[in-house]
């Protein structure tokens, strides 16, 4: 992995849920290469180890830990594995997030017709219990490993937390409430906890990618052949540059905001790394 530049990480523990997955995988290598150690979270253990694997064949230093962030027991005993192997936690990016399809509506928009048809899940059908898993998922699972983690960071120089928010959080998308309104208390608990945190010394901040693929909206964006699907299309002409981001476009600002002597008086923004998406009104 090539960075785009290099922050002196040496001597920090840094702690990533969702570390299994694409991008926050990604993540957990760029800030290995940086000379940190790595405890790499995951409700899949597997997936966790395997990442934690390939650091360690790079020569950084990783472990792969099972953990549900829904849970504090599990993120309690987490702590306590990563304290014995790593040390205490000096940075935290909270990326354990996701959508679910029992808080996603059918259509874009509903028409009267719609009412009467029981194949589709309108805004009337969506499951409660759906809902608040999505909810609970992105911002719980936000607030409790912070609260678990953020106990060892605090009057500790070069302590951060970054949170991943998402384009959502600005303009919701069509069809998934549930997951624009997470993402939208996710962007507006980064700001809370960045005023609560300012005077013990942790920084935080929050990223809102645009448009990347992972393995939880692949087959949204492309069918079995792969195609673009009509959704697909709809985001690529709503991005000014007119094409999904790269996972490894989002290290720069990761690293900018973790970085103390690029980042030291930045606190409690949510930075876009969209391709324009954001800026852009259609016209």
């Amino acid at each position: 992995m090539n960075l785009p530049f290099n922050i002196d990480l040496k001597g920090k523990v840094a702690v990533i849920t969702g570390g299994g997955g694409i991008l926050c995988g990604t993540f957990a290598k760029a800030v290995a290469k940086c000379g940190a150690k790595v405890a790499i979270l995951d409700l899949r253990e597997e997936n966790a180890v395997k990442v934690a694997d390939e650091i360690n064949a790079e020569g950084g230093t990783a472990i792969g830990v099972a953990a549900n962030v829904l849970e504090l027991e599990s993120l309690n005993a987490a702590k306590a594995i990563i304290t014995e192997k790593l040390g205490a936690c000096d940075i935290l990016i909270n990326g354990a997030g996701g959508n679910n399809p029992k808080g996603t509506t059918t259509k874009e928009y509903l028409y009267t017709e719609d009412l009467n048809n029981s194949e589709l899940v309108t805004f009337f059908d969506l499951d409660p219990k759906g809902v608040e898993f999505v909810f609970n998922l992105n911002f719980i699972g936000t607030l409790l490993p912070s609260q678990v983690f953020a106990k060892d960071m605090i009057n500790k120089k070069g302590a951060v937390i970054i949170n991943i928010s998402s384009m959502n959080a600005y303009t919701p998308l069509t069809k998934i409430p549930a997951y624009s309104g997470a993402k939208a208390a996710v962007s507006n608990f980064t700001q809370w906890l960045a005023v609560h945190f300012s005077k013990v010394g942790i920084r935080v901040n929050a990223i809102a990618p645009g448009f990347f693929v992972t393995d939880q909206n692949r087959d949204l964006l492309f069918d079995k052949d792969g195609k673009p699907t009509p959704r697909t299309n709809k985001i690529l002409n709503a991005t000014p540059m007119e094409r999904f981001g790269e996972k490894e476009e989002l290290i720069g600002t990761l690293l900018y905001l973790l970085c103390e002597e690029a980042s030291s008086f930045v606190n409690g923004v949510v930075i876009p790394v969209d391709g324009g998406f954001s800026a852009y009104s259609g016209v």
